[in-house]
């Protein structure tokens, strides 16, 4: 059982040493909770040590209300990081929790678009109502995600003084981590007509890309506009800023690019996370089989 000291104690700590938000905070002590009261529904007494039978009937009541796994993998990492935490202040005995492990989430495979409808939703834009300048720039923050890989928090991170854009655009990423991206002539032309469209100068130091009232693009105002177009091309739901990053990754490795490569392009640490693309691009060879192949319609 959770003692509401130990809960307050760890909940204390995440915020002060690990800076977690409030969000964050709540969902953790709704982890807890949810933990005690599997406690109370099965009359499990209040001092019963943490076992693996004890762990696995939760798993076991979880799955059977249908939660997500990804939320069944967050609850027992909120459960593991309390319990050793409280090992750590000798609250109590804490035996060991090697065991103590979530069931691994579905492989999760980047939805992506076809080459076709990104063209189609960087062509939309100028359909849209508007001041031409801020067609012209929404058209340049769309090249810059499906033409050159970028995440939409680097995009709208670039600055009045990275332009005019070179052949290289070197950009910091997540955890910091500093790569240089290829520009295509025609990201950078983009770039080129918005700013002498842009009506707004901030200096060098500013945002490059600007709301209408001079102030820094941010990233909701991306989404609402790609939501826009999805709806008026009849896209799917999956259609976001960020599927054109994932476009970027499956058209070059569908037109045989190096998988090394795209990992360095991305900005990936780890080449397992730019691998899950080739699920993607293996998903669409086996449509085309079955499309194509005389035999496969038998």
């Amino acid at each position: 059982m959770i003692h509401t000291a130990h809960r307050t104690a760890w909940l204390r700590w995440l915020a002060s040493e690990k800076r977690y938000g409030p969000n964050t905070l709540d969902a953790y002590e709704r982890d807890l909770d949810d933990f005690s009261s599997y406690f109370i529904s099965n009359r499990i007494a209040k001092d019963e040590p943490l076992s693996r039978q004890l762990f696995r009937g939760w798993l076991a009541q979880m799955a059977s209300r249908k939660l997500a796994r990804t939320t069944i993998a967050r609850r027992v990492s909120s459960l593991r990081s309390f319990y050793r935490f409280c090992g750590r202040n000798q609250f109590f005995d804490v035996p060991d929790l090697g065991w103590l492990r979530a069931p691994k989430p579905p492989h999760a495979v980047p939805k992506s678009l076809s080459v076709d409808d990104a063209q189609a939703l960087l062509q939309a834009i100028f359909n849209q109502r508007g001041a031409d300048w801020i067609k012209k720039r929404d058209f340049a923050i769309l090249i810059l995600l499906y033409g050159a890989g970028l995440r939409i928090s680097e995009a709208l991170g670039l600055l009045r003084k990275d332009a005019p854009l070179g052949n290289w655009l070197r950009i910091t990423g997540k955890g910091n981590k500093v790569r240089d991206v290829p520009v295509l002539k025609a990201a950078s032309e983009a770039v080129d007509d918005y700013l002498a469209e842009c009506p707004i100068d901030n200096g060098p130091n500013a945002a490059l890309f600007l709301s209408s009232r001079g102030q820094t693009l941010g990233a909701r105002a991306v989404q609402r506009l790609i939501e826009t177009l999805r709806i008026d091309l009849n896209l799917p739901a999956h259609v976001t800023p960020h599927s054109l990053r994932h476009a970027f990754a499956t058209h070059l490795l569908g037109n045989g690019g190096d998988l090394r490569a795209i990992q360095e392009l991305l900005g990936h640490a780890s080449l397992s996370t730019t691998q899950r693309y080739t699920h993607v691009d293996a998903s669409h060879l086996i449509q085309v089989h079955r499309d194509t192949h005389p035999r496969a319609r038998r």
